[in-house]
């Protein structure tokens, strides 16, 4: 949404938003704690108003807006193929990028033991719970010390799920000081440092998991029906591979913004950047010839 208002700011007649979602605002819209806004609109919101400040914005802005659309490919000849209610095809002069990022699941980590039901990423944790109103377990795990992990925590405590520990294999906590302090210290929920899920355990439900102490080797059994998964982020940029490949290298008139260039840490950073962006594409737009409007 800020890359699209960047580009009509700059003086781009013709703006095509496309979400495949059935919402603009992307993650935004399971985020109903606070903590967003204050440095793009001086004083602070959930991360649903923030996305509601937008949509506004970008309706105000004469945008046009595809919902419940996915692009599935992009060509060297500017070619954008959708998938909605029909399969169609857009020739844009630019693109801009702003896919955000996905999670990385538990299966892409060493961990041992059965696959049952009961573990989640914490993004599609945090789904289920502020959006689908789902209560996911009783005694949970968190696996990772990143800000959704943390939040998630909060939340499942709120919603009073015992949350044993929030476990992180570094020294270090994985997210900001602010949310380890509102979301960990404030709701006496334990963050055990140098530790890891080693194995998992039941069938079809997790039954509890073996949490390693990587600096004494020692294993604890811990039992819990519930894991959550914070590990780590991946962009997506499969869109831009698959065009980069045809070109031998990234095309002048693409261009990726937030989180699907570098993960973030606050939103308000990743909408200044994604504006700019959405700036140069524009600027960019008016040097290509022989495209219609």
């Amino acid at each position: 949404m800020s890359a699209a208002l960047g580009a009509r700011a700059a003086g781009a007649k013709s703006v095509l938003l496309i979400e495949r979602d059935s919402a603009l605002g992307g993650i935004l819209n399971q985020c109903t704690h606070s903590g967003f806004g204050l440095g793009h609109f001086g004083q602070e919101l959930t991360g649903v108003e923030y996305a509601e400040r937008f949509r506004s914005l970008v309706a105000a802005s004469c945008a046009k807006i595809l919902i419940s659309t996915t692009v599935i490919k992009i060509t060297k000849d500017r070619e954008i193929i959708l998938s909605g209610r029909t399969l169609q095809k857009v020739i844009a002069k630019a693109i801009v990028l702003a896919s955000g990022c996905r999670e990385r699941p538990i299966g892409t980590l060493p961990v041992a033991g059965t696959r049952p039901s009961g573990v989640f990423t914490a993004g599609a944790a945090q789904r289920m719970l502020n959006i689908g109103g789902y209560e996911l377990g009783r005694r949970a795990v968190i696996l990772g010390s990143g800000d959704v992990g943390m939040i998630v925590a909060r939340e499942l405590k709120q919603r009073g799920c015992e949350v044993v520990a929030v476990v992180e294999r570094r020294e270090v906590c994985g997210g900001l000081e602010r949310n380890r302090v509102k979301c960990l210290e404030e709701y006496n929920i334990p963050l055990a440092y140098n530790s890891t899920v080693a194995k998992i355990h039941g069938m079809p439900r997790l039954s509890g998991v073996t949490v390693q102490n990587l600096a004494t080797g020692k294993y604890e059994y811990v039992a819990c029906d519930t894991l959550i998964v914070s590990v780590g982020l991946i962009p997506e940029r499969e869109l831009l591979e698959d065009v980069a490949a045809q070109t031998e290298g990234i095309p002048p008139f693409l261009y990726v913004c937030g989180n699907a260039h570098v993960v973030h840490d606050m939103v308000d950073a990743v909408s200044y950047e994604s504006e700019r962006t959405g700036k140069l594409a524009a600027a960019y737009a008016v040097t290509v010839q022989g495209l219609p409007e």
